[in-house]
């Protein structure tokens, strides 16, 4: 990629404890990992576009080595609405970004991914690439927390999928030897390192074969579940309604819940379950971490996911059955599926001495229930890495 000047490695992410609850502002942990998106571009600039009777200044030109065609617009109008093509992302960027700046000069670049879609959160991936270009292009200068909160406003407001900041804030701020704490609520955040008594782990990321989309999945229903079970403990206990926008699990006491639960259809009941045990499994894998207890870690994990299929009640049949097997391998800490849940992939914490028998184990029992995904089931092995950030070409 000599012909291009700039270079942003944007990482993929995983989330081994505080899956689901972002959105109601509750606590979340995560890591980037060393796979990811890799964004080549040039900065269009007048005498360029001059010289050689090429594209207008603000015109932005993106080719991708995943995705077929090009992606082509103005960064100085409107966006319009979605095209439901992959270049939405880029203008998805640059809609947040205009709320903000004046953007006058594009770019031209291609765009490639390193691992499958699915589970790894890589369309946050691409949006801060794209955050980052775009302003790197037109001299602005972002703290890691705004491309956070820029790129997850970009994923709300114009791609339409309900999130809350744990993929944009694992991808822009994670550091490759600790683990992302984030308060949703607060936006506190920090990075704790890891415990010199620690053993080593590397992360499994097993894809079951599926692919996904968050928007065309139940992840928006499953929002509004929450919010809607929010609304009951609010309605049973004669305290006022906020609207629904404003209306988060986090703003209600564990005693309010415990007061309502028998009252509310247990839909809801099981949402907000699992917000409140989440809540407390992941101060309790912070402790775990703090001190070098990969073990109680990595369970609590596994719990997590189990909390996910009964009370979230997300994963597929594919994902669940993953997850089942490799609760029951040696070598595996913990984990959990990555993402939505609903397709994609499952993670794990692993010790390096078993990985290869992990790997033949799981993809042998996998694929004796899902022979059909013989061709697209993928085993990965990655390790935390920093976040987003430019790389010297």
């Amino acid at each position: 990629m000599e012909k291009y000047q700039y270079h942003i490695f944007s990482p993929y992410r995983v989330c081994p404890l505080g899956a689901h609850v972002d959105h109601q502002h509750g606590l979340v942990t995560g890591f980037a990992i060393d796979k990811g998106v890799d964004l080549w571009f040039n900065v269009n600039d007048g005498q360029r576009s001059k010289d050689e009777g090429q594209r207008s200044i603000g015109h932005v030109h993106l080719e991708s080595k995943t995705f077929e065609g090009v992606v082509d617009f103005d960064i100085d109008t409107p966006s319009q609405v979605r095209e439901h093509h992959w270049g939405d992302y880029a203008r998805g960027a640059k809609y947040a970004l205009r709320k903000r700046f004046e953007l006058k000069r594009g770019i031209e670049g291609v765009i490639q991914g390193s691992l499958p879609v699915g589970g790894l959160s890589s369309s946050a991936a691409v949006l801060i690439a794209y955050v980052m270009a775009f302003a790197k292009a037109n001299d602005i200068t972002l703290q890691p927390f705004e491309v956070v909160k820029i790129a997850s406003e970009a994923e709300r407001e114009y791609i339409g999928l309900n999130n809350g900041l744990l993929d944009q804030a694992c991808i822009a701020l994670g550091k490759k030897d600790g683990l992302l704490f984030l308060d949703c609520d607060s936006n506190d955040w920090r990075i704790i390192k890891r415990n010199a008594d620690m053993p080593e782990f590397e992360i499994g990321i097993f894809f079951s074969g599926l692919t996904r989309s968050l928007v065309n999945s139940d992840y928006n229903l499953r929002v509004y579940e929450c919010k809607t079970a929010a609304w009951n403990m609010l309605a049973y206990t004669d305290q006022p309604l906020k609207t629904f926008d404003k209306t988060f699990l986090r703003d209600i006491p564990k005693a309010t819940f415990e007061k309502t639960r028998i009252a509310m259809p247990q839909r809801f009941a099981r949402r907000a379950e699992h917000f409140y045990s989440e809540y407390r499994r992941v101060r309790q894998g912070v402790t775990a971490w703090e001190t070098g207890n990969l073990k109680l870690f990595g369970k609590l994990s596994f719990d997590s996911c189990e909390s996910s299929i009964h009370n979230y009640e997300c994963g597929s049949p594919e994902l669940i059955a993953i997850y089942e097997i490799m609760r029951q391998l040696p070598g595996v800490y913990g984990g959990r599926f990555s993402g939505a849940g609903f397709k994609g992939a499952c993670i794990a914490l692993v010790d390096p001495a078993y990985k290869e028998e992990i790997q033949k184990v799981l993809t042998e029992k996998y694929l004796e229930q899902f022979p059909e995904y013989e061709k697209t089931f993928q085993v990965f092995w990655v390790k935390p890495n920093d976040g987003a950030r430019f790389l010297d070409n």
